[in-house]
């Protein structure tokens, strides 16, 4: 390639969109990604990872062979995985119409046409259910609750997967609401709402609940965690058990949710070493200082 054509590709790449732009940084990160299954005889979940940090998740009923997927941002890979199971896609669940978990629904619907497509709002592209709260169906054998979480988007919604009279644990797709040790950005929200989302909503499910976020976010989001709370081994711990899992390409992804409540210090803002930090006494508003503080927080490296 001669000099003047590789100036105007890197010119080409900076003034394309943000979404372009986004996309092609991702195609060098996420190949060294690894998949995983999670095996449960009441549900299986395979991890898909996506463009640079994303998680997308085929939820597949044993006893139907019935698949729901989440956020299915590239259409192939799920194309792929909903082949190697040998199962049947009827439905896609999208947490939020944001493009990284959206973007992939109108291909998605091409490619398997028929699919149900649930989400929060008429932003989430290929909608053909808009949920309300508590809005329930099933995927099989397993009952869908869809959780509505507003604050990252307004659209937001948690979906809440469970099977009757199983005893193994239940799963929720939290998207950008709850991370494994952190939470989304109150882009459409506010610290009321992102406290009603975590702990009125997510926080009363099951403790044993497992929980498959949208990103990988575990070790910046454990080191934030670790600032907060220099004290807490339960972080120190999770943070070298998360970096060992990265430095291998494996998920951190899921934890639970009586997990999130021992090192997550968005779920702890009841917490007195929490709330000292931030030098508040309300949990409400120890949440919006602990957001506006992640906002700025230079992550150490290390």
């Amino acid at each position: 390639m001669d000099v003047a054509a590789s100036k105007e590709k890197v010119i080409t790449l900076m003034t394309a969109p943000v979404e372009v732009k986004a996309q092609a940084a991702a195609l060098l990160h996420t190949a060294a990604r690894k998949s995983s299954l999670v095996e449960q005889a009441n549900m299986r979940i395979e991890l898909l990872p996506a463009l640079s940090d994303n998680y997308m998740y085929l939820l597949i009923d044993p006893d139907s062979r019935e698949a729901a997927v989440v956020d299915p941002v590239e259409p192939l890979k799920v194309v792929d995985a909903v082949r190697k199971h040998g199962v049947k896609l009827t439905t896609v669940l999208t947490t939020h119409h944001h493009w990284d978990h959206a973007g992939g629904n109108n291909k998605m619907v091409k490619l398997m046409p028929g699919l149900k497509v649930y989400g929060g709002d008429d932003r989430v592209d290929a909608i053909t259910k808009k949920v309300s709260s508590s809005h329930t169906f099933k995927i099989g054998s397993l009952d869908v609750k869809c959780l509505l979480t507003p604050c990252h988007t307004t659209d937001h919604v948690c979906y809440y997967v469970t099977k009757q009279d199983s005893m193994e644990p239940p799963a929720v797709f939290t998207g950008d609401t709850l991370f494994v040790a952190g939470c989304g950005k109150f882009f459409e929200g506010t610290a009321e709402q992102m406290y009603k989302a975590l702990i009125d909503i997510v926080g009363r499910l099951p403790p044993e609940t497992r929980v498959y976020c949208g990103h990988e976010y575990t070790v910046n989001n454990l080191k934030f965690a670790r600032h907060v709370e220099p004290d807490n081994e339960v972080i120190q711990k999770k943070l070298a058990w998360a970096k060992e899992k990265c430095s291998n390409n494996e998920p951190t992804i899921p934890s639970t949710l009586a997990d999130e409540f021992m090192f997550n210090p968005f779920m702890r803002v009841k917490e007195k070493s929490v709330q000292d930090h931030v030098k508040q006494t309300d949990p409400t508003e120890t949440m919006r200082s602990l957001r506006k503080e992640k906002d700025g927080f230079k992550v150490p490296k290390e």
